[in-house]
């Protein structure tokens, strides 16, 4: 009989009560729980049509251009509802609103798995948008803050790098769903899981009430949200946000329009992905040591970089510069625009705020890949870069006005 050795088996005892210790904590049971949904959540929804997209539009007599407009509908209908929804994650919490979000979500896979034409095809979009305002991201993150309290930057980077995977675990399990079933009831499947998975999970594993957020000194704070901070906030964010997303279905023309051949393209491409997932990673892992503010800049600094090299250079080097230096900025930002607000903003509003903040930041996600693929076809890519450039520069100078007004009312309220 195979005998380990001795020290190995005190590992393996050792590290079973850690584990159990560590999942019997709600702040990581809510974590591993949200993670988990949001895989669903996003991968039956946004996702989706990038792979059962093609199938659809034969069925269903629409064009393909229409059925990846299904996306696109989802995330205005989520910028609409958003504000509304922002009083009733703060009196409710995110419980309640995020087990409602995931039987709306799955009513509207079912409505989707049905459909026999472009009218049932976009009304279980708009279903799936208000569904996604529910429980997609903001909600989520609003959610951890309640359970988390004084840690909750931490246990959102956790979530955040988590999030990260969703693409290259869900379209993979698409494809193969689809080949065996069909592209119905791959959509029906996705409809169960939201259904027997999702909504339980959000009503076991996330707070019954708003905590005292987060301890007793937010008893003292404002529950009021600055303006003029609010403001620059969204500006950086949603600037930001609408070049990545322009970015995300036309990052492989730009590659080729700077010397690639189309193989090299889909390789670099590829490695911004590993890029953004090492800046998850460095903002995880130095989150608790920098500002994020320091790490906030640093990443929408990052972004005209990245844009100034892809310009100046057409070659292969330079391409996968360009794509190291995107990666890590949009890895690192889509960390600050969790935590962000946590520094920002008074921890009894956080939840109002994030989801405020959400309007415009889906709105630009909505509307960039239209704007920048109608910019390629009619300018070419150069013209998307220079638009990419000034509008991150414009970011980055947001972004800093706010960190500087952010230092001058933190010195004035410590002088009063």
């Amino acid at each position: 009989m195979l005998r380990l050795p001795h020290r190995n088996r005190d590992l393996i005892v050792l590290s079973a009560p850690l584990a159990w210790t560590s999942l019997r904590s709600p702040t990581v049971r809510a974590v591993v729980a949200l993670s988990l949904t949001q895989l669903i959540g996003w991968g039956a929804t946004f996702y989706l049509p990038a792979v059962t997209g093609p199938a659809m539009a034969g069925e269903l007599g629409m064009t393909l251009p229409m059925i990846m407009a299904g996306p696109t509908v989802m995330l205005i209908v989520m910028a609409m509802v958003s504000w509304p929804l922002s009083t009733l994650f703060e009196r409710h919490g995110a419980r309640p609103i995020m087990v409602w979000g995931s039987s709306l979500g799955a009513a509207g896979l079912l409505v989707m798995g049905l459909a026999d034409g472009p009218v049932s095809y976009v009304l279980s979009w708009i279903i799936l948008g208000i569904a996604g305002a529910s429980m997609l991201t903001t909600p989520t993150q609003i959610a951890v803050t309640e359970i988390a309290g004084e840690k909750a930057r931490q246990a959102l980077g956790g979530l955040i790098l988590a999030g990260g995977l969703t693409s290259t675990i869900v379209w993979p399990v698409t494809g193969l769903l689809q080949a065996r079933w069909g592209w119905r009831t791959t959509t029906l499947t996705y409809a169960a899981l939201m259904l027997l998975v999702c909504m339980p999970l959000h009503w076991a594993a996330l707070a019954r009430r708003p905590r005292e957020t987060f301890s007793a000194k937010a008893v003292a704070e404002p529950i009021a949200i600055d303006r003029r901070r609010f403001a620059l906030l969204a500006m950086s964010f949603a600037a930001n946000g609408f070049v990545t997303w322009g970015f995300a279905l036309t990052i492989i023309i730009l590659f080729e329009a700077a010397g690639l051949d189309h193989a090299k393209a889909l390789a670099t491409a590829a490695f911004i992905g590993l890029a953004q997932w090492a800046g998850r990673v460095v903002d995880f892992l130095g989150g608790q040591r920098w500002s994020g503010f320091v790490t906030g800049l640093a990443a929408s600094a990052l972004f005209p970089a990245s844009f100034i090299v892809l310009l100046l250079t057409s070659n292969p080097t330079g391409a996968v510069f360009f794509a190291a230096l995107y990666g890590l900025a949009s890895g690192v930002t889509a960390v600050t625009r969790a935590t962000l607000p946590l520094q920002i903003f008074p921890a009894s509003a956080y939840a109002r705020a994030s989801a405020q903040l959400a309007v415009p930041l889906y709105l630009a996600f909505a509307t960039a890949p239209p704007i920048f693929t109608a910019i390629l076809t009619s300018a070419g890519p150069h013209a998307a870069l220079w638009l990419a450039l000034v509008i991150s520069i414009f970011a980055f100078c947001a972004l800093l006005s706010l960190s500087l007004l952010h230092r001058q009312m933190n010195q004035r309220s410590q002088q009063n």
